[in-house]
């Protein structure tokens, strides 16, 4: 497996995107709308790294208490399918079984960490 991503809920994207590429040198890699989940994303990148940052706006979320701001690390699988399977054997809780956002889209799956902390897999297409 390999980290791909850390995703962090923001409370504004537009004032999120602003905070990291001038105080932090990112660029914008992507935007886009995920109208299944009433939700915005955005990647940024930082030169030289393989790693991204996932801004996550969830558009119904009014209440943000501190701690709330980690959303989930993403790690990319070979077969999502097989290691949600490996993962439910051990014990581990899924949070959403295998899924796709659309035609040509990656296969995603989340399941949860001791903690509670969601853990995105994700087989590319």
């Amino acid at each position: 497996m390999r980290l791909l991503h850390t995703s962090v809920t923001v409370k504004d994207m537009d004032e999120s995107i602003a905070f990291y590429t001038k105080h932090f040198g990112m660029e914008l890699v992507s935007r886009r709308e995920i109208p299944q989940n009433n939700a915005e994303i955005a990647f940024l990148a930082l030169k030289g790294t393989d790693h991204r940052i996932e801004l996550t706006w969830w558009k119904d979320k009014k209440d943000y208490a501190e701690g709330d701001q980690l959303d989930h690390l993403a790690f990319e699988t070979a077969d999502v399918k097989e290691e949600v399977e490996k993962l439910r054997r051990a014990g581990v809780e899924i949070a959403k079984e295998p899924y796709s956002l659309g035609p040509g889209s990656s296969e995603i799956a989340f399941v949860k960490d001791p903690n509670g902390i969601w853990l995105e897999l994700i087989q590319h297409r």
